[in-house]
């Protein structure tokens, strides 16, 4: 068994960025990733919005984040987590070989996992035509028509942002009433660039080995097939927080996401979260990368007072 005074669980932004403060820091960290640093944003065709960086593919971006926590010396383990428990003194973690670490605080920065459809051309056309983010590739849909699936706030919201861009939006929704709140329903009815495609489902997604041409689609009602063009398709139905490391002591919402305060603490003394696995208004990769600033700084303050507090008892 080996201490560190942190431990973080996840490599995406959130992750690399608590490491690099840790280190800054000087506390004694470890970071476990089972897949590739950088998280989502690693596949990601490019990233226009996080400030200072005009124009970098998911993949450099993740590269540098990875490269500069590193420069502070940050230990990166590609272990695999299998279980996290929380504990009074110490919390642990057990990795999938059966080694357990344990340490004073706890950084879980996961992150979450867009829901799928499961159709053909879906993983193909990823970053070619297909989205799980407007705020991120709308820009690249300018005076274009596009497809959004879904009928929440967020397939909602996301439309009328597009709409500000593209010249059409197709909203394609399964039933015949939106779930969205009746004020973005409102929004969206008086928007004269969107078109509500109602009980439909989105079958297919087609192109031409490069970017997206078309989608097919299937009345839920009449089971009526056809085809319409679209440049681009914008999936939003849904997104599920990767909470199954999450120890039971640690308060979450109905949605599976981490509550925590405005220093990411958790209910449980000693246990952060941050990103995209954190209760919060949106998922970027610049919100992530301040949690993880945010976490760390608040568990470098939660080590000195324990030991603090050792050293008087």
């Amino acid at each position: 068994m080996q201490d560190y005074e942190v431990i973080i669980v996840g490599g995406g932004p959130a992750g690399l960025s608590a490491g690099l403060y840790c280190r800054r820091a000087a506390l004694k960290t470890i970071l476990f990733e089972k897949g590739m640093p950088g998280g989502q944003i690693a596949i990601s065709k490019d990233v226009e919005n996080y400030p200072g960086m005009e124009a970098i593919t998911g993949f450099d971006l993740a590269e540098k984040m990875l490269h500069h926590a590193r420069s502070f010396g940050l230990e990166i383990s590609r272990q695999e987590v299998a279980q996290v428990s929380a504990g009074h003194d110490y919390h642990s973690v057990r990795l999938s070989n059966g080694d357990i670490v344990r340490c004073a605080a706890l950084i879980l920065a996961a992150g979450g996992s867009v829901r799928k459809l499961g159709i053909p051309g879906e993983a193909e056309y990823l970053g070619s035509g297909v989205s799980y983010c407007a705020t991120c590739d709308g820009f690249f849909f300018r005076d274009k028509t596009v497809v959004v699936v879904g009928g929440g706030d967020t397939a909602v919201e996301e439309a009328l942002y597009l709409a500000k861009i593209t010249k059409k939006v197709y909203l394609v929704h399964r039933r015949s009433s939106l779930r969205a709140s009746r004020i973005l329903q409102s929004r969206l009815m008086s928007e004269p660039r969107i078109a509500v495609v109602w009980n439909t489902v989105v079958t297919e997604i087609r192109g031409d080995g490069k970017t997206v041409q078309a989608v097919l689609y299937e009345d839920t009602d009449s089971g009526e097939e056809g085809e319409f063009p679209t440049d681009g398709v914008f999936i939003f139905v849904g997104y599920s927080p990767n909470n199954q490391l999450i120890p039971p002591e640690v308060r979450m919402n109905e949605q599976g996401f981490v509550i925590t305060d405005d220093k990411c603490a958790t209910n449980v003394p000693g246990i952060f979260a941050a990103g995209d696995l954190r209760q919060k208004f949106a998922n970027q990769i610049v919100v992530a990368a301040a949690d993880g600033c945010i976490a760390a700084l608040a568990a470098a303050h939660y080590v000195e007072i324990r030991k603090d507090g050792a050293g008087s008892s």
